[in-house]
């Protein structure tokens, strides 16, 4: 069963970028992950670091106010880590600088019951490659998931945790209000922003709280690519006074959401999402 899983699914997992404590609410990324992977991809983490087999489990006191054990057991290293609770269950996969500092993190925030043990694979290097250390945990993540035909609860999207919540950048203003005279026109305003930016989506509401289901669908869609985005909502009339009607006519395009990609228009919600299916958004970021 575990097998069949493994080679016809592709879990969508919250990735832990490296942090300390791995915990804290800006540690969180999302990843599409593949369960099979190249081997090219992982001889790296392999070679590197232990494997999730081979590492042996560190209990962890249960009380916090406890001290953790030596830094033999559980160094201040950079290194991938797995957390267990009472019963031998493989809670969480993380990545960190200084994992001993990430599992007294968790110890702080995450319910007893879920953190028992932990097993440590660190890297000999203070700064190792960021190459390493992001295969040692896919080659992790891919072994448990082999197992078990499951990947870790902490680790799949939407449980917040062990790596909380995360946080998005506030939607730009283009005015400091309606009150203010601007000094300069607002076409030459919106013709800055795109160009200043990589990637900015104009959109309806706030990226944290879109006001329409196409502006919701293409924050969620440039968050799974992992775009540097920036979001600038066309209904605050407050700080976008004028946006809506002014930025029809320099994109020539009459709805929204329009998002713009190295200062050009690629276009609105279904060309997006089209874009996405084919492979074509994710190559339009890496040029």
């Amino acid at each position: 069963m575990a097998s069949t899983a493994t080679a016809a699914v592709s879990l969508r997992l919250a990735f832990p970028l490296l942090s300390t404590p791995a915990c804290s609410a800006s540690s969180s990324n999302t990843l599409r992950f593949p369960l099979r992977r190249r081997r090219a991809s992982r001889s790296l983490a392999v070679a590197a670091f232990k494997k999730l087999s081979e590492a042996s489990p560190v209990a962890i006191p249960e009380e916090p106010t406890q001290p953790l054990v030596d830094e033999d057991a559980l160094p201040p290293k950079p290194g991938v880590y797995g957390v267990y609770d009472p019963a031998g269950e493989l809670q969480f996969v993380g990545i960190s600088r200084n994992v001993r500092a990430s599992v007294e993190g968790h110890r702080r925030k995450v319910p007893a019951n879920l953190c028992a043990s932990v097993k440590v694979a660190v890297s000999d290097e203070e700064t190792p490659d960021r190459a390493a250390l992001n295969n040692a945990w896919k080659s992790w993540m891919q072994e448990h998931i082999e197992a078990t035909g499951k990947a870790p609860p902490g680790n799949v999207a939407g449980n917040n945790t062990w790596v909380g919540a995360p946080q998005r950048p506030p939607d730009l203003r283009l005015t400091p209000g309606r009150h203010v005279q601007l000094t300069v026109p607002l076409e030459q305003l919106i013709d800055r922003l795109v160009k200043e930016n990589k990637v900015v989506a104009f959109i309806k509401g706030s990226r944290s709280a879109p006001q329409c289901g196409f502006s919701q669908r293409v924050v969620g869609i440039l968050e799974a690519h992992g775009a540097d985005f920036v979001t600038v909502d066309v209904l605050d009339e407050e700080h976008n006074h004028g946006l809506r009607e002014t930025l029809k006519t320099y994109s020539n395009w009459p709805t929204f959401p329009q998002i713009f990609i190295g200062g050009e228009l690629v276009g609105g919600c279904d060309i997006i999402s089209s874009m996405a299916e084919k492979g074509e958004l994710a190559a339009l970021f890496q040029k």
